[in-house]
């Protein structure tokens, strides 16, 4: 996950260098990052700078690992759970951001994570030891770690089948499509869901599988509020890396979800209710995971929701669809009724009962998702705008409604473009041989 500028700022030193800038792709973080450079990071961001788990002193003791991560990472987070409850000092895993050797995209970063992921962990151990001088994915070094420090802090369970089951699930069904949450429109498509309202619906979905892998004999609470101690998910009161993994992804969902709500007076509850209940009792009961949910956290409100606005052009949580209802939405509730020629769960087609040619077809989304125009599209509408051209194709070559070799297909766009229903839609006509004029 790319970090917020407050990830990304924090994790440079105590001061914003400019050297990094260029690492970096978005405009608004080398603004950002360039307006304070020699600025004290705790200048900048006072509030982050207690949670935060990142190396800002230059002076940090050579240590036998570096974890190169950021807060606001949750995949990173996982391993930052493992670190911090075993107490692991920073002379044996420091923790530095990308950005101190120039960014994920860097030559040398990539010598350590090719793909340029986080986190990646570099090995510096001195001989007799010859494993892999770095690990890049997040479940392998959180295992790595559990081995290499098995003689301290809790073990986490590495061989706990509930515990490896919820992991597994997690990075299979969760971890492709956390994007749905917080990518903008141009990284669409999330993992095999080509819009962002059916990944949100599977993360839900998934959520509610891995809540269903929870007895009741496992002590936990199950009433979304916190408990007088930790409960934890493969219960006996012992910590296991099931935790570490879902925790912070749950940090996320449980801020990120409630902005998605399609009717936000009557929101969906973020988490399902044993997992709010364990949610919140790691939260408020277990000093490593609070942390861990504090450096999420002032990222989330400070940068993505305040600096960058990351929300703003992100479909239903920022962009919603307040047009008043038109002729179609009734046509669609049945409410007026309609010749309709084709229908299925995405597209309806009728008959314009004001026809500019021998046959007249009018094709509309069901659900409309802010599309009272095709200006109004956005990367989030590609799956239906795809079906709604689909459809006039396959009815233009249907001979049965009246269309011979061909049929214009057209999009009305607007008052200038002869847009009548602010309801986007589209035009298929034929029955006849059409002339060459447009305007």
């Amino acid at each position: 996950m790319r970090a917020g500028i407050l990830g990304l700022i924090v994790a440079i030193g105590t001061t914003a260098s400019t050297a990094v800038v260029s690492g970096f792709k978005s405009p608004l973080t080398r603004t950002v990052i360039a307006a304070t450079a020699n600025r004290p990071v705790a200048a900048i961001f006072p509030s982050a700078m207690a949670a935060t788990s990142v190396d800002n002193n230059n002076d940090a003791p050579e240590a036998d690992h570096v974890l190169y991560d950021v807060p606001v990472s949750n995949n990173g987070a996982r391993c930052r759970i493992v670190l911090y409850k075993k107490n692991i000092s920073r002379d044996r895993v420091n923790i530095i951001s990308p950005a101190s050797i120039g960014g994920l995209k860097s030559a040398e970063y990539k010598r350590l994570s090719p793909l340029g992921l986080m986190p990646c962990l570099s090995i510096r151990k001195a001989a007799p030891y010859d494993g892999p001088s770095s690990l890049a994915e997040s479940d392998t070094i959180a295992r790595y770690l559990l081995n290499e420090y098995s003689d301290v802090g809790p073990s986490f369970q590495p061989d706990n089948p509930r515990s490896n089951q919820i992991c597994r699930w997690h990075d299979m069904y969760l971890t492709p499509i956390q994007g749905c949450m917080y990518k903008p429109s141009s990284r669409l498509p999330f993992g095999d869901y080509p819009d962002r309202k059916s990944a949100i619906s599977a993360y839900r979905t998934n959520l509610n599988i891995i809540e269903g892998f929870m007895a009741e004999e496992d002590g936990m609470t199950g009433t979304g509020s916190p408990s007088s101690s930790p409960s934890y998910l493969c219960g006996g009161g012992e910590v296991s890396l099931a935790d570490a993994t879902l925790f912070p992804s749950c940090v996320f969902a449980s801020y990120m979800l409630p902005k998605f709500d399609e009717d936000p007076t009557r929101p969906m509850p973020p988490l399902p209710p044993r997992l709010t209940g364990w949610f919140d009792d790691l939260r408020s009961n277990d000093e490593a995971f609070s942390r861990v949910y504090r450096e999420i956290m002032d990222t989330l409100v400070t940068s993505w929701e305040g600096t960058n606005r990351r929300w703003d052009d992100i479909w239903l949580a920022g962009l919603r669809d307040t047009a008043p209802s038109t002729i179609f939405d009734e046509i669609i509730s049945g409410d007026i009724p309609a010749d309709v020629v084709r229908e299925d769960e995405h597209v309806l087609a009728f008959r314009d009962i004001n026809p500019m040619a021998p046959v007249h077809v009018l094709i509309i989304p069901k659900d409309r998702a802010g599309l009272t125009s095709l200006r109004k599209a956005t990367a989030e509408h590609t799956n239906i705008l795809g079906r709604m051209l689909l459809a006039a194709g396959e009815i233009a070559n249907d001979e049965t409604l009246g269309f011979g070799d061909g049929a214009r297909i057209v999009i009305n766009d607007g008052p200038d473009g002869g847009q009548e229903v602010n309801h986007l839609h589209v035009h298929v006509l034929g029955g006849r041989k059409m002339g060459r004029t447009f305007g």
